[in-house]
């Protein structure tokens, strides 16, 4: 089992990388660290980068996450192909476009690209927002799921993921303290459904939901608070329809609490979702009554 260490970074594809740009820096808040002609580096938190757009909205999404050490990392490409799961060893080119020193990447049943890495490049300078967010970190990601059971159990069995709660058929995965660094949204294709960022305070929320309204960003959820991780939150809507969110109080299940944690079964209802009465317009977040009504 490759014991995940922490989310790294999320790579997806961009009509416009100028306008992702400035969505990231101006709206979302992020430092641009770095731009190259098919691609942009921009990072929320003390790491190399947390966040790539690359040039062609058909991109391929990819995950990152990182194991602690190289032989870590060559472990679990054994146990992957002796499992059966395909395993492909980076290339030179793309450990330096992934700013790492060891790189595999696997896939799930649903087809999400996922980089496995070692010695990922650390920044030597800190955080510098472009916009005062209050971003304190890059957190964690939505990924859609064709077969909901099949991926759980891909996450939970392969790579070290434990269930902390449900929502219908989403299972929301942790791999340290955090609630969850992965949620598994049930869908008919692969690819990200959000990028988390967490910040300092509900009043950075507050600032950011005005901030948004001022600037025309579509908001699709809340401000509200998670039922399941106890976060307050709020979700909007970025360039090629990309969501991204900011949360801040996400609860934390440590290892004394990891005893006597039972992960606990919600309905796909909007309560699940928001337990202030904040209904989401994401598609991933509504029962199939709602959809066929919006239909």
């Amino acid at each position: 089992m490759a014991d995940l260490h922490d989310i790294r970074y999320v790579r997806i594809g961009s009509d416009d990388l100028d306008e992702s740009v400035r969505f990231a820096t101006q709206v979302l808040g992020l430092e641009l660290v770095g731009r190259e002609a098919n691609a942009a580096y921009l990072r929320g938190d003390d790491r190399d980068h947390n966040l790539v757009y690359v040039r062609g909205r058909d991109s391929t999404h990819v995950a990152g996450f990182e194991l602690k050490t190289e032989a870590e990392l060559d472990a679990a490409a054994a146990q992957f192909e002796a499992a059966g799961i395909a395993v492909r060893a980076g290339t030179a080119d793309e450990r330096e476009q992934r700013r790492v020193g060891a790189l595999i990447t696997i896939q799930d049943l649903t087809g999400n690209v996922i980089d496995l890495v070692a010695r990922p490049h650390h920044s030597g300078t800190r955080y510098f927002p472009s916009r005062d967010a209050g971003i304190t970190s890059f957190s964690h990601i939505g990924l859609r799921t064709a077969h909901p059971k099949e991926d759980e159990a891909f996450w939970t069995g392969f790579l070290s993921a434990k269930v902390s709660d449900w929502i219908g058929d989403a299972a929301l995965l942790r791999i340290d303290d955090v609630h969850h660094k992965i949620a598994l949204f049930p869908s008919s294709f692969a690819g990200v459904q959000h990028i988390n960022f967490q910040v300092e305070t509900p009043d950075d929320i507050m600032r950011s939901w005005y901030h948004l309204k001022k600037n025309n960003v579509r908001t699709v959820f809340g401000p509200g608070r998670h039922p399941t991780s106890g976060a307050r939150f709020l979700y909007f809507e970025g360039p090629d329809k990309m969501v991204y969110e900011y949360s801040t109080g996400v609860r934390l299940i440590t290892e004394q609490d990891e005893k006597t944690y039972v992960p606990r079964q919600f309905p796909m209802v909007p309560s699940s979702f928001c337990m202030w009465g904040s209904e989401p317009d994401i598609p991933e977040f509504k029962t199939e009554a709602a959809l066929a009504r919006a239909a």
